[in-house]
This record gives structure tokens, sequence and C-alpha cells, in this order.
């Protein structure tokens, strides 16, 4: 059993070492990265994921973007520890955090990742929907939390800060 909470400043560094075990080497070089850079991640849902000893198993976060001016949650990372893998802990985080993206107010999420999994919590390919290059368009994923968020949304996923 695995207690979630919201992660804490305490928490950063060990996520980060989290990231960096589950997840290649040059992440940081992705084009969502660039996205994030110096913007902090949404207080309340990004969240750790700890065994009755405290023993970190995994990891979410999300962060602000724009795109055509509509508020959206960029998803990402998820990580599971490659320990704890297969109990259901990645579900676990996935479900939580998307119940508390809605009860925040948000009305939609993406992420750049594989359809095939994430197609389980209600991701879809976003035609109309361009992150930075060199993203794969069939990666750009999203997921509404309100009915009809998506509809007429398109454009660049644009930087939380940047001028609209």
């Amino acid at each position: 059993m695995y207690a979630l909470t919201p992660e804490t400043r305490d928490d950063w560094w060990e996520v980060e070492a989290l990231y960096d075990l589950c997840f290649a080497p040059g992440r940081e070089a992705l084009s969502s990265y660039r996205l994030r850079d110096g913007i902090a991640p949404v207080v309340g849902l990004s969240h750790v994921a700890r065994d009755r000893d405290g023993i970190l198993g995994g990891a979410i976060r999300y962060w602000p973007v724009r795109v055509d001016g509509a508020q959206v949650l960029l998803l990402g990372p998820v990580a599971v520890h490659p320990t704890r893998q297969g109990e259901g802990l990645g579900g676990q985080l996935m479900h939580a955090s998307l119940h508390a993206a809605r009860d925040l107010g948000w009305d939609r999420v993406m992420l750049v990742g594989d359809a095939p999994y994430y197609q389980r919590f209600g991701f879809a390919r976003l035609d109309d929907v361009v992150m930075p290059p060199p993203t794969n368009p069939d990666r750009v994923l999203g997921h509404e939390l309100t009915p009809g968020a998506w509809d007429g949304v398109r454009g660049d996923v644009m930087r939380w800060d940047a001028e609209v």
C-alpha cells in the first residue's frame, strides 16, 4: 500500500533521482523540458507515492502551459521505481492526480507519451496541437477533464509565461 501526498520541496531531489533512474540520459533535452524550465510544477497536483516505510515508489508532476491561449496541464514525468513496477502504482498516480486536477478546476491535460499505455486513462491523440520539435506528433496526447474542453483548442504549445 502506498500513500500519495503532494510533492514538497524536500522531495524534489529524491524525485529527480527517480526520474534519472527511470528515463534515458539526456531526458532534460526533450522539448517538454523547455516548456517547464524555470516554471514551478502545479501546486497540489505533483505527487509522490511512498510505502509504509517512507520509501519513494513513484512520482508524477504537472506543469502549466498554454495552447491557443487556453490553460493546459502538461503531465509528466510520471515514473515508478523499477522494483515497484507491475503493482499498479502508475495507474494509482494517474487516476488520483487526474481527479485532483479536475477538482482544482483544470479542464484539459496533455502529455507526450505512448498512446497504447495512456489510452486506458482517457488520453487520445491531439491532431491539432503542436509540441516544439523534435516531438513525434503521434505521441502528443490529450485528455478532457471537462467534456468538450479540447474542442477548438489548436496550435502550438507555449510556455506558461509566454505572452499571448
